[in-house]
């Protein structure tokens, strides 16, 4: 018998060793103290609030328990007696902004939200939803996981047909379709990712389901069957323009909306002409121009570019999924076809914003090689080469999501709101890559200096296989 105890005592700490070493995320992300009272002093603020001047000198601003409290010229709250135990930070010659929201993502383990809050992108929106996604948002929330808050999808909707993967949720009738909305729904999600393979009668069971739920939707738009001309040919079965009254809150991606658009035609003309008629209808843009970008670099370079500083933060399971990608775009020769699609999708993203459709700016990071975090600096750059200014390239960063996801809390510095906040050297208002590497952000309350961000960076590196794996498990399955 007492053998037997020693030999499960035994496998009892091998199984603590294999949690730890697979299954723990890093001590890093393990929850912080909220700070009670942060003065941040003498900063060049850029506010974002609508109608304020785009930057005010010497500022003075004092956080308390996580919300703004005041803001007024520098010293103008030293006698404020809540200032007396605050902790001091020294902003003379930087910039305090809102923390970054990035409008796509796919989140894949833990260790990713390390490399979000590193780089100052303080609130994410996932993409490819799973039910963990939602038990880490709440974990989050309540303190318990330090990370960017996340907002999430439910699994991708999608039908059979050229754009399949295997993360998708499959539904081919409006029967399959209206089931899932309602299984999503009573896992917990409130919004729907939609795939540009659905079918017609799909697509319709999905938005009369999720209007009856009260759901919302964003995604691909649906182009119904891929039948044989289509779309060099013939149009779509579900016209690109059929779908810009359907209310989706975001539509993702300007590649797909040229290709869905545009029948692929890389046309000026008619691109500026589409963008008039986008936003008339309100349409909401996530450009995520970096998604294709990052292909051409990886081609241009002869693959070199997968292995630039800070791709240890991919997830080990998506870039084992993703090597033939990775092979195939290393083999590429950019010079005229893909070099000449990267100017348009800029030049078509340029194009909407001058139309008055609204931008936001998201990353696709988690997939190909478009790093959690450091993506969206890439993305704010492609933005501004796309003819925003560097002002405008942050609002859609900013305070434009927060209005589009009704998160009035926060997206601009202002006292009453949340204090997600970075502090960046330099002046993005001049040059946008200074966001990149903060030396400072505030999330929920939890104050991060630059020794904290960088032991984040470090911590965004641990990704997990065996955890990927487990977390994904359910939708590989078929159960979600």
């Amino acid at each position: 018998m007492r053998i037997l105890g020693y030999g499960l005592a035994v496998l009892a700490l091998l199984a603590f060793g294999v949690w730890a070493i697979f299954f723990k995320w890093p001590a890093a992300l393990t929850g912080a103290s909220v700070e009670p009272a942060v003065l941040i002093s003498d900063v060049r603020l850029v506010s974002m609030q609508p109608g304020a001047a785009e930057v005010e000198a010497h500022r003075d601003v004092l956080v308390l328990d996580g919300v703004i409290a005041a803001i007024a010229a520098h010293g103008a709250l030293d006698d404020d007696p809540r200032v007396e135990a605050a902790l001091l930070v020294d902003g003379a010659g930087q910039t305090l902004l809102p923390g970054l929201i990035d409008a796509h993502v796919h989140v894949w383990d833990v260790p990713e939200f390390a490399g979000y809050l590193a780089h100052g992108v303080t609130t994410v929106r996932n993409v490819s939803g799973l039910v963990v996604h939602l038990r880490w948002a709440d974990r989050i929330e309540r303190g318990a996981l330090l990370g960017p808050t996340l907002l999430t999808t439910g699994p991708i909707l999608n039908s059979p047909g050229p754009n399949v993967q295997q993360n998708h949720v499959i539904v081919a009738t409006e029967d399959d379709a209206r089931a899932a909305v309602r299984r999503q729904h009573a896992q917990g999600f409130e919004h729907l990712k939609l795939y540009s393979n659905l079918t017609e009668a799909a697509y319709r069971g999905i938005l009369d389901e999720a209007g009856a739920l009260g759901m919302t939707v964003s995604g691909h738009t649906p182009e119904g069957v891929r039948e044989p001309g289509i779309p060099l040919e013939r149009d779509f079965l579900i016209p690109f323009t059929h779908v810009l009254d359907d209310g989706f809150v975001t539509i993702e991606h300007t590649e797909s909306i040229v290709w869905h658009g545009l029948r692929d035609r890389l046309n000026a003309e008619a691109m500026q002409a589409l963008a008039t008629e986008m936003a008339a209808t309100g349409a909401v843009v996530t450009p995520t121009l970096i998604a294709h970008d990052n292909l051409v670099r990886v081609a241009e370079s002869d693959g070199a570019y997968l292995e630039r500083p800070g791709v240890a933060a991919m997830n080990p399971l998506y870039m084992r999924v993703d090597a033939g990608m990775h092979d195939y775009w290393a083999r590429q020769d950019p010079a005229v076809r893909e070099e000449a699609r990267r100017q348009f999708y800029r030049q078509a993203t340029g194009l909407m914003h001058e139309a008055g459709v609204t931008l936001i700016a998201g990353t696709d990071a988690g997939i190909f090689i478009n790093l959690p975090g450091r993506s969206m600096t890439r993305e704010l750059e492609l933005l501004v080469q796309s003819g925003l200014s560097p002002y405008e390239a942050l609002q859609a960063a900013t305070v434009t999501p927060s209005m589009v996801f009704g998160l009035e809390d926060r997206g601009m510095i202002v006292p009453g709101l949340r204090a997600d906040l970075m502090l960046v050297s330099g002046d993005p208002l001049s040059d946008i890559s200074s966001v990149e590497f903060p030396t400072a952000v505030m999330a929920n309350g939890v104050w991060l200096d630059r020794d904290d961000l960088e032991r984040l960076e470090k911590a965004s590196y641990r990704g997990s296989l065996p955890r990927s794996v487990v977390n994904l498990l359910p939708i590989l399955l078929g159960r979600s």
